[in-house]
C-alpha cells in the first residue's frame, strides 16, 4: 500500500480538540497559584496554617491528578469522545456478562502478567532505585493494589460494550492460558504499547517534583529585574506545563476516553532514536562524559551576552518563545501525549505550521541557549566538537521524526492526507519540503 497521498483541499480536522488542552493548562496554572499562595490560604481554611508554599512531591503529583481529571472531564462532557467510533465501543449494544466473562478473564490474565513483568524490570533496573526515580517507584508501588482491584470491574464492564473485546491484551492472555487461538502480531502490539507506557510513565513521574518545586518557590519579584533569572523562570514554568500534561497523557491511555494506544512504533530505528534521548541511555550518549556531550567548557547565553542588557532581554524572550512552542505542542495533544505511539492524528495548534513543532523548537532552544560554538577554554577543538556533537543530537531528532512519520503514514489515511497537506501548505514544512525536493530531484520523482 502506498503511503503517499494527494494533498487535500483543506487541512484534515484534528482528532483532539483545542479545548481539552486549554482546560489542562488552566487547571495546572490554578494549582500552581494556589500552591504558591498557600501561606495565605492555609490559615483561612484551617489546613497547614504553619506551612509554607505547597512545593513538595505530593503537591506536584496532586496537581497532575487534578489536571488529568479536568481534561478527562472536558473530553467526555464537552467533546463526548466516548461516543466516537474510534473507541471501538458500542454503548447501545451491551452484552450479558455471561457472554463476555471468559474473554475478560483471559484479558485480565494478560494484563496482570504484563504488569508483573514490568514490575520485575523495575526491580532489576538499578537506576529505578536511586535519584529522581525513587519518587516514581514510590508512586507506582502505592498504585499497585488499586490498579489490580479496579482492573476487574473496568475490564468486565468494557468487554460487554466493546465491538471486538478480543484486543491486544486478550491475545497475550490467550497465549499464556493456551486454551484459545491467538495472533502473535497482536501479542507484539500489546507488548510494544506496554513497554512504551512502562518505560516513559516511570520517567515522567520521576521528573514531576523538581520543576514544580522551583516554580512554586520562585521569587518573581527578584526575577523580573534580571533577564537571565526571568528567562530561567519562564523556561521552568513552561517545562512544568510540558511534564505535567505529558504525564497525564501517558497515564490516561483509556479506551472510553478515545485515548488508547492504537499501536506502538513497529520500527527498531524508531525505538533506538527515541531511547537515546532518555535515561538511562542518554547518560552514556549526551550526558556529562557521554560520547557526544555538547556542553564541554560552555557557559550559555547569559554568560556570553552579559553586559548587553537589551540583548539579554530579547534573548530571554526569544528562548521563552521557543520553550512555549515546545510546551504548546504537548498541550495540543490533550490527554493523548506519548512517545512512539499512534493515538489519533493532530492537525491543530503548532501542528498547523510544522509536523514536528516540539523537535524543531527544542533543538532551536539548545542551539540558541547553549551556544556550543563559544567555549570558555578558548579551544577551537572544544568549539568544533561541541558544534558537531549538537549537530548529531539534532540529527537524532530528525531521525526520530522520520521514523514517527513512517509509523503514522502506515497506520492512518488521515495522517497521509495531513502529511501531504503540510508538504504543500505548512508555513514551515512546505518551504523545507520544496528545498529538499530541489536538493534531491530523485525524491520528487519518487513522490
Amino acid at each position: 500500500m502506498s503511503t503517499v497521498a494527494k494533498s487535500p483541499a483543506r487541512r484534515p480536522v484534528s482528532d483532539v480538540s483545542t479545548g481539552v488542552g486549554l482546560v489542562g493548562l488552566f487547571t495546572l496554572t490554578v494549582c500552581i497559584l494556589i500552591a504558591r499562595a498557600w501561606p495565605t490560604i492555609g490559615p483561612i481554611v484551617g489546613i497547614g496554617a504553619d506551612r509554607g508554599p505547597l512545593s513538595g512531591p505530593n503537591a506536584a503529583l496532586l496537581a497532575m491528578v487534578l489536571t488529568g481529571l479536568a481534561m478527562a472531564t472536558w473530553s467526555v462532557v464537552v467533546d463526548k469522545v466516548h461516543r466516537r467510533p474510534s473507541t471501538g465501543i458500542d454503548w447501545a449494544n451491551k452484552r450479558p456478562l455471561e457472554e463476555t466473562i471468559d474473554i475478560s478473564v483471559t484479558k485480565l490474565a494478560g494484563l496482570w502478567a504484563t504488569w508483573a513483568v514490568i514490575g520485575f524490570v523495575y526491580y532489576l533496573g538499578r537506576w529505578y532505585w536511586e535519584g529522581q526515580y525513587v519518587f516514581a517507584m514510590e508512586v507506582i508501588g502505592f498504585a499497585i493494589v488499586p490498579m489490580f482491584v479496579l482492573s476487574v470491574p473496568y475490564v468486565l464492564m468494557l468487554d460487554r460494550v466493546m465491538v471486538n473485546p478480543r484486543d491486544h491484551a486478550w491475545h497475550f492472555g490467550a497465549m499464556l492460558i493456551g486454551r484459545e487461538k491467538f495472533d502473535m502480531r497482536e501479542v507484539k502490539k500489546h507488548w510494544r504499547a506496554w513497554a512504551i507506557k512502562g518505560f516513559f510513565s516511570a520517567f515522567m513521574i520521576s521528573i514531576l517534583p523538581f520543576g514544580f518545586a522551583h516554580v512554586v518557590e520562585a521569587n518573581i519579584g527578584e526575577a523580573v529585574r534580571d533577564p537571565v533569572r526571568l528567562g530561567l523562570l519562564m523556561f521552568e514554568f513552561l517545562f512544568v506545563v510540558d511534564v505535567q500534561i505529558g504525564t497525564v497523557g501517558y497515564l490516561l491511555t483509556m479506551r472510553p476516553l478515545d485515548a488508547h494506544i492504537r499501536s506502538g512504533n513497529p520500527f527498531l530505528a524508531g525505538w533506538l532514536a527515541a531511547l537515546m534521548c532518555y535515561p538511562p541511555f542518554v547518560y552514556g550518549l549526551m550526558g556529562a562524559g557521554g560520547a557526544i556531550q555538547y556542553e564541554y567548557n560552555t557557559s550559555g547565553w547569559g554568560h556570553w551576552l552579559a553586559g548587553h542588557t537589551a540583548l539579554l532581554w530579547v534573548w530571554a524572550f526569544w528562548l521563552a518563545f521557543l520553550t512555549a512552542v515546545y510546551a504548546w505542542a504537548t498541550v495540543a495533544f490533550g490527554i493523548r501525549f506519548s512517545n512512539l505511539t499512534y493515538r489519533g492524528v493532530l492537525t491543530h495548534g503548532p501542528y498547523r505550521f510544522t509536523r514536528h513543532p516540539a523537535y524543531l523548537s527544542k533543538n532551536a532552544f539548545w542551539w540558541c541557549s547553549v551556544m556550543p560554538f563559544l567555549v570558555t577554554s578558548n579551544s577551537l577543538v572544544d568549539a568544533v566538537r561541541n558544534t558537531v556533537f549538537l549537530g548529531l543530537v539534532s540529527g537524532i531528532y530528525y531521525w526520530r521524526a522520520k521514523t514517527e512519520e513512517a509509523h503514522l503514514l502506515g497506520e492512518d489515511p488521515k495522517y497521509r492526507e495531513y502529511h501531504a497537506w503540510m508538504s504543500e501548505h505548512g508555513l514551515i514544512t512546505a518551504p523545507l519540503t520544496r528545498l529538499l525536493r530541489r536538493l534531491n530531484p530523485a525524491r520528487r520523482v519518487a513522490e
